[in-house]
Formats: C-alpha cells, sequence, structure tokens
C-alpha cells in the first residue's frame, strides 16, 4: 500500500517540481562545483533593485495577492520586499539560538531531494516525520513547490526567507491545522506573532474576509487567539532543525517548543496550501 501511495507522491512530485531552466542551470553548476561567485548576484537568481523599485514591486503584488490569495508568486513577492527589517530581527534570534545558529552556518534545504520518504514513512504514527509526510500526501503538496527568493538583498537573509518559505508546511503540521483557508488563516496568525513579516500580517487580517460566518466565529473565538497566543511566547520556529527532529513524537516537540495543543476545527475540504 505505501508502495503504491509513494509511486503516486513521486509521480505527483516529479509534475509539480520541474524546474525552470535557468534554476536547472543553477543546479548544474553547483552539482559540478562552481559557487555562488559564479553570478553577477549576491545569491544564483538575485535581482537587485532600488528602494523605490521594491515600493511599486510590493505594491503590484500586494493588490494581485488580495485578489487571489493562491497567487503564491506574488504573496513572495510581496513578503521579500517587505520583510527586510523582520528578516533582521529573525537573524538575530537565530544566532542567538544554538540550535538557529547551526541552521545559519549549515544552511540545510527542505527538499524531496534531503528528505528520505521511505525512512519517514517507516516512522511511527505521531512522530513528527510521519505526521509531516502524511500531511504531504494528504493535501497534495510537495516542499520543492516554494519560490526560490529573489528580491532580498542580503544573502544570509534570503536564506532565512527561504528557510519560512519551506517550514510553513511543517507549521501545518506542527499546528495540526488543514490547508483550507480556516487553516492557512490561523496559521498566518501564528506565523505573523513568530516573525513579524508584514506579509504574514497582511494574511492574517485579510485572510478572515473570505470565511463564511461560521468559520469566522471559530477563528475569533478559538483558533485566533490561540494562534497569537502561541506565536508570541513560543521558541523561534526557525532556530528548530526540524531534519533532526523526524523521530520525536510531535507532543513532545510542542512541549519543547512551548505550543498547547490545537483546539479542535473541522477539516474541511478545499485542500489548498499557500
Amino acid at each position: 500500500m505505501w508502495l503504491h501511495s509513494s509511486r503516486s507522491f513521486h509521480r505527483l512530485n516529479l509534475r509539480r517540481c520541474v524546474l525552470s531552466s535557468k534554476a536547472v542551470c543553477v543546479h548544474q553548476l553547483h552539482s559540478r562545483g562552481f559557487t555562488d561567485s559564479c553570478y553577477d548576484g549576491l545569491y544564483p537568481g538575485h535581482i537587485q533593485t532600488t528602494p523605490i523599485q521594491k515600493s511599486l514591486l510590493a505594491i503590484g503584488s500586494g493588490v494581485a495577492a488580495l485578489q487571489d490569495p493562491y497567487r503564491y508568486d506574488m504573496v513572495a513577492v510581496l513578503g521579500e520586499t517587505t520583510g527586510h527589517l523582520a528578516l533582521i530581527n529573525l537573524r538575530n534570534r537565530m544566532r542567538n539560538d544554538p540550535e538557529g545558529l547551526a541552521i545559519l552556518t549549515e544552511r540545510p534545504r527542505i527538499r524531496l531531494s534531503t528528505l528520505d520518504l521511505d525512512k519517514m514513512a517507516s516512522l511511527p504514527d505521531g512522530s513528527f516525520g510521519r505526521e509531516y509526510l502524511r500531511f504531504l500526501e494528504d493535501n497534495d503538496v510537495t516542499p520543492d513547490s516554494r519560490t526560490e527568493v529573489k528580491f532580498v538583498d542580503s544573502e544570509e537573509l534570503a536564506y532565512i526567507m527561504q528557510r519560512y518559505r519551506e517550514v510553513h508546511d511543517l507549521m501545518h503540521t506542527l499546528l495540526g491545522m488543514p490547508t483550507n483557508m480556516l487553516g492557512e488563516v490561523a496559521v498566518k496568525c501564528f506565523e505573523a506573532a513568530q516573525t513579524g513579516l508584514p506579509m504574514c500580517a497582511l494574511g492574517a487580517v485579510l485572510g478572515p474576509l473570505r470565511l463564511n460566518s461560521r468559520r469566522l466565529q471559530s477563528l475569533f473565538t478559538s483558533l485566533g487567539p490561540w494562534a497569537l497566543k502561541n506565536g508570541w511566547r513560543s521558541r523561534c520556529v526557525l532556530s528548530v532543525f526540524y531534519e533532526r527532529r523526524w523521530e520525536q513524537s510531535i507532543e513532545d516537540l510542542r512541549r519543547e517548543l512551548n505550543i498547547e495543543p490545537p483546539p479542535v476545527i473541522l477539516n474541511a475540504t478545499n485542500k489548498r496550501s499557500a
């Protein structure tokens, strides 16, 4: 049964993970020993922009993201062009945490190529790695779908932004939130309190506009307060080396990070991840 699921999962990811020609060149050059110094920018894919250009990009991407919250490319541009101060704060927090500092030093990536899917599938139910894999399978998502950073004018800050994107699905798993709009808003509330990224705050404020009255009541009475409270008080979630925590139970990891178990909500359909 797992073999069939694994093959379907891989076929799905292969379709979704077709890289652009530039990204393919970057991967090939790295595999042949070339470094980022081969590029004119600060890192592969970097696009240098002035403050005025960043402002225009932020306005344009913000309008597009408001019209369609599932325009992940526009949400990504908005985050990169408005998140400089928040990224600096996150970098300082990571540097002051031994595990966070190890992440900044080793620069791990959460990609299909770095995940041992067979090993994760063999882990017991309730372990963080098994629950993360189940989340990916149940919601038809892949970590390789995350947009590469382009507009952050610092190589280290660009990595932090990329790390934030790659742990987003881990946050869904850790918080026990589905990928419907209610779950996405709850995660954005948590991330806004955790990271201070304006993009997250905007999603937390405007996302409820797309919820019906029943889900709004659930958000305002239980999910929202829970997400904000735990986002403020928990340890920096970017300072956790999740790749070394797959075998840890999700309950133990929550306790370690000072995150309360999520309130019970209806896991509705509409499984799309922002």
